[in-house]
């Protein structure tokens, strides 16, 4: 297997690596990983990232190859900006994900093992299904309307001041940052936002409904389940049914969050009356005033509001495991 992509054999599978994901572990194991996968897998081709955007760039470059199947290899960051590069590509890709990284929320929603040579067989022995992909419109960071394609939840207010925390290095001064990571990570940085809470008020519309002020903790619009490192924020969401689940975290009170914080690694948060839920195939959100409210795509903070969420249906192919 040659280690890059110079020599193109398009029949081949294209695995492209984040090697550092899961704190740089991805690249220090790839010796190792890399015959696992091949073992289980059969034989692929590998590009690796050196900076934010390659995946998008490599996967764009792997459609032009003519490549029939392309496999992110890292965290959900990662699998966001492969799917980013198949989609903006326009090509009729299958899609793949072998796990390794801190967050694994896609992972959980596809049930693809963790573990390398398991993935390798499901990936091997798997079946194709097509599911939806979320559409976001929003306005960067330098003030220019922008959008990008996501798998997993975009959202705004809590989750995106939480993300944005994990990822500074002011999360626990005296705890080593390559130590904090999944559950462990995002649960600390929650419990120092909780602290200084408010809720925001926005402007929202469902599909062509009328335009309503609304309070939120947190807004999510969830094509999967998962968010946050294993956090069932949508227990209900079906990632191929041509809507978005919008799961809406009203005024609640810090004690409250405090005490009920478990229910959603169970999704049981739903029962609390302070949690609304619905399902839009279109979402579109403004701030009430001028304040900047960023939002989060699977867990990258790409801008702010406002934005305008729609959903695409069956529009990526992906290899699952088979049932």
């Amino acid at each position: 297997m040659n280690n890059s992509t110079e020599n193109v054999n398009a029949a081949l599978p294209l695995v492209i690596v984040n090697p550092k994901s899961a704190g740089g572990a991805t690249k220090s194991r790839w010796a190792e990983t890399a015959a696992d996968f091949r073992a289980h897998f059969g034989p692929f081709q590998v590009a690796f990232t050196k900076k934010q955007g390659d995946g998008a760039a490599l996967a764009q470059r792997g459609a032009a190859q003519g490549r029939r199947m392309i496999i992110a290899c890292g965290g959900d960051g990662t699998i966001n900006e492969v799917a980013n590069g198949i989609l903006e590509s326009g090509a009729d890709i299958e899609f793949g994900v072998l796990p390794s990284g801190t967050g694994g929320d896609f992972r959980r929603t596809l049930g693809m093992p963790n573990e390398t040579r398991a993935a390798g067989a499901a990936l091997r022995g798997g079946v194709t299904k097509r599911i939806d992909v979320g559409k976001v419109t929003f306005i960067d960071h330098h003030g220019a309307e922008a959008s990008r394609y996501f798998l997993n939840v975009a959202s705004f207010g809590l989750s995106a001041a939480i993300i944005e925390r994990v990822k500074s290095s002011n999360i626990v001064g005296w705890i080593p940052h390559d130590v904090l990571r999944g559950k462990t990570n995002f649960a600390l940085s929650t419990l120092q936002e909780v602290l200084g809470l408010n809720f925001d008020t926005v402007r929202v519309r469902f599909d062509d409904g009328e335009a309503k002020p609304l309070n939120t903790i947190n807004f999510c619009v969830c094509n999967s389940r998962f968010f946050g490192g294993g956090m069932k924020i949508a227990p209900d969401a079906v990632i191929n049914d041509g809507f978005f689940d919008i799961v809406n975290i009203g005024d609640i009170k810090t004690v409250k969050i405090l005490l009920n914080a478990y229910k959603l690694y169970g999704g049981s948060h739903l029962s609390l009356k302070e949690v609304k839920a619905t399902l839009a195939r279109k979402v579109e959100v403004s701030p009430m005033n001028d304040e900047e409210i960023h939002i989060e795509v699977d867990g990258e903070l790409p801008g702010r509001l406002p934005a305008r969420f729609e959903i695409i249906p069956e529009a990526l192919k992906v290899r699952v495991p088979k049932p």
